[in-house]
């Protein structure tokens, strides 16, 4: 009876959307076009010139008479959202992904960044994973929505924001801030998750409903300048340089939360013995330790989902040989938890520095809200169990703390249950986001559109 009731379940499902049913091969090859084209416009940031990449997308909507407009604070820096509207029966999905990336340092790659090459089955350039390619399967859904004439019980709503790396105030603040109106919704699809390939198949399919928040600290020493020949105590190199190594030895305490709990639950359930063992001991008071080192050492993003991370990234001090310099700074990178109380965090990682001469400060800035994660009982969330069930059998889907940082922060502040997902890829292909010959799998690409479009619709369409 059990298997019937699914059975007649997934027919219903399928039914109520199943005449709908994009040519995914046609789909496929628009995307890789449109994400190759996409990479060849330069929306490094800083400076962003994000509106020339809202523009390019614009013109795939306005061919489709799909209605678009580019929202700016800074005439630059536009963002671009569209909507098909629905019957008004649920409120609205966001898809969304953002037009900026990071910068890069050419003389380091082996292709060029901004050419969108496809080369070894992978597209290759700074943006294709962070966040390009998310961006265009989001248009892609719109343009197939419009074109197949999908009725639906919701709006969907496409934005593409500018500022996402770390600009916010002319990407996701201003929309929220001032054209809420535009993109107020039930439910947000973003960048955040991925579908994880391990060996060649498909493990599970990761959907973050939770993130880190960044709040960057400033540690500095100041000494005694003079010259370089008579060495001092209080050089402030040396000082900061101390302070450095002992920030990289330390590891803040673990703490599990209700999504990475889950995680490493759901995770055990499909891992081999050795790392299942590994996952159900990490709050174990005689084992976690040792399974907490064991992550340090064999897999940095799994270690990082268990801790407020520390990471020195930036330093400067001097700017002659044969001059002790009066001072030297650092900037360290901190992903909090959620539920960081950070002052106190300021105040233990002062305490391991233990140097007086060393000075432990947060950095000014405008920072992401510290919001409450997506729940997992939602009609979305289950749209996206299902969706993996049909297309990947032998995986599971399982949530995610996101060790970046994401304009789902500023949705989930507001009330919006934000998920994130990602296209087909590896732990490599993960480990290139802001790195050198970042690339996004092309044959991946298939099956990622194919993923959201049945989520989409399970949740979008009316039945």
């Amino acid at each position: 009876m059990r298997l019937l009731l699914t059975g007649l379940i997934l027919v219903c499902v399928l039914g109520a959307f199943g005449a709908a049913t994009p040519d995914f091969t046609a789909a496929h090859k628009e995307v890789v076009d449109i994400l190759s084209g996409f990479i060849k416009v330069d929306t490094s940031n800083p400076p962003g010139n994000e509106t020339k990449g809202a523009q390019f997308l614009k013109a795939y909507l306005d061919r489709e008479g799909i209605l678009a407009e580019i929202v700016a604070l800074e005439p630059t820096r536009g963002n671009l959202v569209a909507r098909i509207k629905g019957n008004g029966k649920k409120k609205p999905l966001l898809l969304m992904g953002h037009l900026d990336v990071v910068g890069v340092e050419r003389e380091k790659w082996t292709v060029e960044p901004f050419a969108g090459v496809i080369k070894d089955g992978y597209i290759y350039g700074r943006g294709a994973a962070d966040d390009k390619g998310m961006t265009s399967v989001c248009l892609e859904i719109m343009l197939l929505l419009k074109r197949l004439n999908v009725s639906l019980d919701r709006d969907v709503i496409f934005l593409a924001e500018s500022g996402e790396e770390s600009t916010t105030d002319v990407g996701i603040d201003f929309m929220v801030e001032k054209h809420w109106d535009k993109i107020a919704c039930e439910f947000a699809l973003n960048e955040g998750g991925s579908i994880r390939e391990e060996n060649g198949r498909i493990r599970y399919v990761g959907v973050s409903t939770t993130e880190k928040v960044p709040r960057p600290v400033l540690v500095s020493a100041r000494g005694r300048s003079g010259h370089g020949s008579k060495p001092r105590m209080d050089n402030a190199i040396v000082h900061l340089a101390a302070a450095v190594a002992k920030i990289g030895q330390w590891q803040p305490p673990m703490r599990l939360n209700e999504t990475t709990r889950e995680f490493f639950a759901r995770l055990a359930k499909i891992s081999p013995p050795e790392e299942a063992f590994i996952y159900r001991n990490l709050e174990n008071p005689a084992l976690g330790a040792m399974a907490q080192e064991y992550l340090r050492a064999s897999n940095i993003t799994y270690n990082a989902m268990l801790r407020t991370t520390v990471s020195p990234n930036i330093i400067k001090g001097g700017f002659r040989i044969n001059v002790i310099p009066g001072d030297a700074l650092a900037t360290v990178d901190v992903r909090a938890l959620p539920d960081e109380d950070f002052e106190k965090f300021l105040q233990t990682l002062r305490d391991v520095i233990n140097d007086p001469a060393v000075e432990v400060v947060s950095a000014s800035g405008k920072a992401r809200p510290n919001s409450p994660p997506s729940d997992l009982n939602t009609e979305m969330f289950q749209a996206l169990e299902r969706a993996q069930q049909r297309l990947f059998s032998d995986a599971v889907t399982i949530p995610v703390l996101l060790t970046g940082a994401t304009d789902s922060a500023q949705l989930r502040a507001k009330g919006v249950q934000a998920y994130g997902i990602g296209s087909v890829m590896s732990e490599e292909d993960g480990n290139r986001f802001h790195g050198n010959d970042e690339r996004l799998s092309v044959k991946g690409l298939r099956k990622f559109i194919e993923f959201m479009w049945l989520a989409v619709m399970d949740v979008a369409a009316a039945k």
